[in-house]
């Protein structure tokens, strides 16, 4: 009884929500940052070593998860419907990305920060020609690529291998057919053990939130605040633009009515906007699908679980948007041939990373990587990025909403293209 009694010493700390424990990390780092001073330096270790952890999980996490993705996605069943849900989900995932940088550039979230002052470090990153980029995606040694971190090698490589992977679970030959089965287990082993580590690097994560910030206030003051209501403000501009424009155009010109989708889709998207979990939405997503939307068991059975692990455009917005206050608050505005990168990042990425707990944060670690400002102990980066993550749970709420609507969108106009819909429920009533 006295070992239950000493094991239970935590409890209110891992029993209590993560996210509002880093909500607390961050207002707390703020408060005393901002009592104490320059002085509160002395606790940068602490943020340091949740830097490090971070750093620890991003290749073996990017090989596993998008190995698992890709063979996920089987070939017997990408037929019609699965090549054009899948082209949509690219597709609108590469818009959402635009739209946040465009969103960024415009209000500049992070501009005057001086980040690089706080640490004393400033550097100059010349961007590579835009063909360079595309061409260097494909890696001439892929374990070179592994261990030197390159982020787009890696992305490409592990894809390349799932599709593979994916044939060999669909071969008529018994013994390859079996080795592509075990080959996928250990994979998808492997991506569960880091499930569990990002879950446990996690707990740490309020308390490495709190010596990031307190960093930063210590040495900027007050003035710290605006820059994260700005970023607030762009990530949901950019999903007011992308619900509206992008999802309301593509419904207009289909001939579907953009309220009636809104009205048939509300209970999904509320449920998605509170809980943050695509994967946890998937049930009444479905539902809403079939009774409020007329869509065949036959499209949205296939549509929706894959959307829920590939579409992710309102985690893409975050990307552009949050890169973009990164840049700006360290001083290092991004190029075109960057902002494309984050382009192609983003979208290689989404394939595989939803399924990861803390997503959008994690994805944010390959986007900034590829674009030469990886996440490291000590340096701007690391304070702005402890900066976003702190907001995390506020930008959520609206990414997985844009995300699971980006989910349904795309179902309702693939089943109407193969006349799997019921479009009298799509008349006002």
């Amino acid at each position: 009884m006295a070992e239950m009694g000493k094991k239970g010493a935590l409890d209110w700390y891992f029993k209590s929500n993560l996210l509002v424990r880093i909500l607390i990390g961050l207002i707390g780092g703020a408060i005393v940052g901002l009592i104490v001073g320059p002085g509160i330096d002395v606790i940068r270790p602490l943020g340091t070593l949740f830097i490090r952890l971070l750093q620890m999980i991003v290749v073996p996490l990017i090989i596993a998860t998008l190995v698992v993705g890709a063979a996920s996605i089987s070939p017997a069943r990408l037929g019609k419907i699965g090549i054009k849900i899948v082209a949509f989900y690219l597709l609108t995932s590469a818009f959402a990305v635009a739209i946040g940088l465009l969103v960024g550039n415009i209000i500049r979230p992070g501009a005057g920060m001086d980040l690089a002052g706080v640490t004393g470090q400033a550097r100059e990153v010349t961007p590579p020609a835009v063909i360079d980029t595309l061409l260097n995606i494909v890696p001439t040694n892929p374990f070179a690529a592994i261990a030197a971190g390159q982020v787009l090698p890696i992305i490409f490589f592990a894809i390349v291998f799932g599709i593979a992977l994916s044939y060999l679970q669909i071969s008529n030959d018994e013994r390859i057919k079996a080795a592509g089965n075990t080959l996928f287990q250990i994979f998808d082993a492997a991506a569960e053990i880091m499930y569990i580590v990002v879950r446990w690097i996690l707990q740490y994560a309020p308390i490495g939130v709190f010596a990031l910030i307190a960093v930063v206030f210590g040495t900027q003051g007050a003035q710290a605040f605006g820059p994260l209501g700005m970023v607030t403000l762009a990530v949901y501009i950019g999903i007011a633009l992308h619900l509206f424009g992008v999802y309301g155009g593509l419904l207009a010109i289909n001939k579907l009515s953009f309220t009636r989708f809104i009205a048939g889709a509300r209970e999904a998207m509320i449920t998605a906007f509170v809980s943050r979990s695509s994967g946890g939405t998937l049930p009444v997503t479905m539902r809403n699908a079939e009774e409020k939307l007329g869509i065949n068991r036959t499209v949205y059975g296939f549509t929706l679980p894959l959307g829920a692990t590939i579409n992710m455009d309102g985690t893409a917005i975050y990307q552009g948007v949050c890169a973009l206050f990164i840049a700006f608050a360290i001083g290092m505005p991004l190029a075109l041939p960057q902002q494309l990168t984050i382009i192609i990042t983003a979208v290689l990425a989404s394939i595989g990373t939803a399924g990861v707990p803390g997503a959008g944060a994690i994805m944010l670690l390959l986007v900034l990587d590829s674009v030469g400002m990886p996440v490291q102990e000590g340096t701007p980066v690391a304070l702005a990025y402890a900066m976003i993550l702190g907001i995390d749970a506020l930008l959520d709420m609206g990414r997985t909403g844009l995300n699971v609507t980006g989910d349904l969108v795309g179902t309702s106009l693939v089943a109407k293209s193969e006349k799997e819909i019921d479009l009298s429920k799509w008349k006002k009533g």
